[in-house]
């Protein structure tokens, strides 16, 4: 037995040692150049390679067919912030220092990315796109991580349009001629991005570079210039004018694509140029309709079988994480190939750091695949499987470990186990059959989570002004915008606030717009730094003692639902310090429309909200007006 433990134990560090100091079988090679290509919300079906029926990828279906595309890919996290975190820390999401996705919220002073590894071996670095992992004035702007430059957006919301006043170009503005934000002006902003992604290819071709391309499209407004031969193979189509655009940046975004590899034929870089492409996370149902319950381009559905993952974009499912990702290297990395590998963003950083001979940071949890893509004979040494892959957002967690996927869909709520070799949609849970399985993957949760520590902000000034520089809401939503049903209301002049938990004041979602009576503005709870999580508390003086009987929401009137409210509790009193007795209990749904609780009338003062639950699982609050129905 003893002969037999430290046989194992040698093993261990054997595998570790090989794995910290790769044997590369290549090594007199030089490091190629790294280009990464990564789509923002692209879903996994929405490629032709895919059988899509409709949407144009080419590019991309060449690119497929000249490398290894993955089945088993999966996000970083399934929002923008988090996952390009996890990207570029080579950290899973109970490591990483950007968990939430409202705010800008930075990267730590110091901490690495894939850029400053590479940097370190002498590699010129750019990116080009959305970085969305510290906004200005904080301390996880790219320049302060590795990049020698970076032209785009630093914060996921000034992305949101195609038409800013001005990019980002290490910390300065770039400005955008005849832009104001917004769905029109005379500047497209991917054009600029990417015609300065080809100069910073060309002006670095006699050296080592790393090329980070995370283009904006498809998300965002669907904004695509008319004139784009994109939208001209579209126009015509019998669809919602919102799907023919979003279709348009599809194959926008596949035209670039072609371009920057034709760039790399031009310069006879292809042959030493790695290349990956990507989508950030899961894609989004967008379009729905009685026909189309999955979406109208339907990113989590199989074109051809209809079998479906579950969920979407911001949620643990499947259809949250499963993504595109395909690698081509000619002449090393094996054309045509389907692999089933398992593998996550966590996994590029030590991959890319193989490749360059660099030495990775010691707290990463990814692993190099660079076995996998090479072969295992030519690496000389065997893939290494991850033990289990993590991820958490907000009050969402999951875990896989092999094809067993554990999901907990929000804060309180039992988790659930699904064997994905038989049940890739996640509707059988099968939880209490696999009780000593589920028991596994929750030690391997606990084991993953660390309190997150955020980087910070020593300004937020211009960070501010980059959010505003979007020029308007969320994209215009079909349909009026509701108000509080007036009937029996206390008038809003006879009410105070107290007491409010938090409130952003990044963007002046502050706590007096939950009352104001303005239902296109609403109050939303801390979202820069470290959100408070839930649960959320509001206190109201109603002047005097009043007769209470029932409560209205209403959320927020934008397209965005992020901290409507769920599950809540009123609490009554004449002391604004103590709310004893039983609350009011209530449950809202995901409706814009006047919603209320009513009871039996109560006498008090003062009112607390506690609100305990948000309808998407996030950690925040939002409430666009809050009414009191009293005498």
């Amino acid at each position: 037995m003893k002969i037999s433990k430290y046989l194992t134990v040698s093993v261990g560090l054997l595998i570790a040692f090989t794995f910290m100091t790769p044997t590369l079988s290549f090594a007199k090679d030089s490091p190629p150049n790294i280009v990464y290509i990564m789509a923002d919300e692209l879903g996994y079906y929405e490629l032709s390679c895919m059988g899509h029926p409709y949407l144009k990828t080419p590019r991309i279906d060449k690119l497929a067919s000249e490398g290894v595309r993955f089945t088993q890919g999966l996000a970083g996290s399934s929002v923008c912030a988090p996952t390009r975190c996890v990207l570029m820390t080579g950290k899973h999401s109970g490591r990483t220092s950007v968990r939430s996705n409202g705010g800008g919220t930075p990267l730590r002073e110091g901490e690495e990315t894939i850029a400053s590894v590479l940097k370190k071996k002498g590699y010129a670095t750019g990116g080009f796109g959305k970085w969305g992992c510290g906004g200005r004035g904080s301390t996880g702007v790219p320049e302060k991580h590795g990049f020698d430059t970076f032209i785009g957006y630093y914060d996921q919301v000034h992305a949101h349009t195609y038409y800013p006043p001005y990019l980002i170009k290490n910390s300065e503005e770039l400005v955008l001629e005849g832009n104001k934000g917004g769905r029109t002006g005379k500047t497209y902003s991917q054009y600029v991005i990417y015609e300065e992604a080809k100069k910073f290819i060309r002006k670095n071709k006699d050296q080592p570079f790393f090329a980070y391309l995370p283009f904006t499209p498809p998300h965002g407004m669907f904004d695509v210039p008319k004139e784009d031969p994109a939208f001209q193979l579209y126009k015509d189509k019998d669809w919602h004018p919102e799907a023919i655009n979003y279709a348009a940046l599809v194959t926008l975004l596949d035209r670039q694509v072609g371009g920057i590899l034709d760039l790399l034929e031009e310069l006879k870089l292809t042959e030493n140029t790695v290349v990956f492409f990507c989508g950030d996370n899961g894609g989004n149902d967008y379009f729905k309709s009685k026909e189309h319950p999955r979406g109208f381009h339907g990113p989590n559905v199989h074109p051809k079988t209809g079998v479906e993952f579950r969920g979407h974009k911001g949620r643990l499912y499947e259809g949250g994480l499963r993504i595109p990702m395909m690698v081509r290297w000619p002449g090393k990395i094996k054309a045509g190939r389907l692999s089933d590998h398992l593998w996550y963003f966590p996994d590029v950083l030590p991959t890319v750091a193989e490749f360059a001979k660099a030495k990775v940071p010691s707290d990463i949890t990814g692993i190099s695949i660079v076995p996998e893509l090479l072969g295992e004979e030519v690496v000389g040494r065997k893939q290494a499987q991850h033990k289990y892959l993590y991820w958490e957002l907000g009050s969402q967690t999951a875990v896989r470990m092999k094809n067993w996927k554990a999901v907990r869909p929000k804060q309180n709520s039992p988790w659930e186990l699904y064997d994905l070799s038989k049940d890739i949609s996640e509707t059988r849970d099968v939880s209490k059959e696999q009780a000593q399985i589920l028991k596994q993957m929750l030690a391997f949760a606990e084991e993953a989570h660390e309190p997150v520590r955020e980087g910070i902000f020593h300004s937020t000034e211009l960070h501010e002004k980059d959010r505003r520089a979007k020029g308007m809401g969320s994209r215009p939503r079909k349909g009026k915008v509701f108000r509080l049903t007036k009937r029996g209301l206390l008038a809003r002049d006879q009410i105070k606030i107290v007491k409010v938990s938090s409130e952003s004041k990044v963007n002046n979602k502050l706590a007096r717009h939950a009352i104001d009576g303005n239902p296109r503005t609403h109050w939303h709870t801390r979202f820069a730094g470290e959100p408070e999580k839930h649960p959320h508390e509001l206190i109201l003086d109603l002047g005097q003692s009043r007769k209470i009987k029932g409560f209205r929401y209403l959320a927020r009137q934008d397209n965005g639902w992020n901290g409507a409210i769920k599950d809540c509790e009123f609490y009554i009193s004449d002391s604004k310090d103590a709310f004893e007795g039983q609350p009011v209990k209530a449950t809202f749904k995901k409706d814009r429309k006047s919603q209320e609780v009513q009871f039996e009338v109560r006498n008090g003062r003062y009112v607390k909200l506690k609100i305990l639950s948000e309808v998407n699982g996030g950690p925040w609050a939002s409430i666009s007006e809050l009414g009191v129905i009293a005498k």
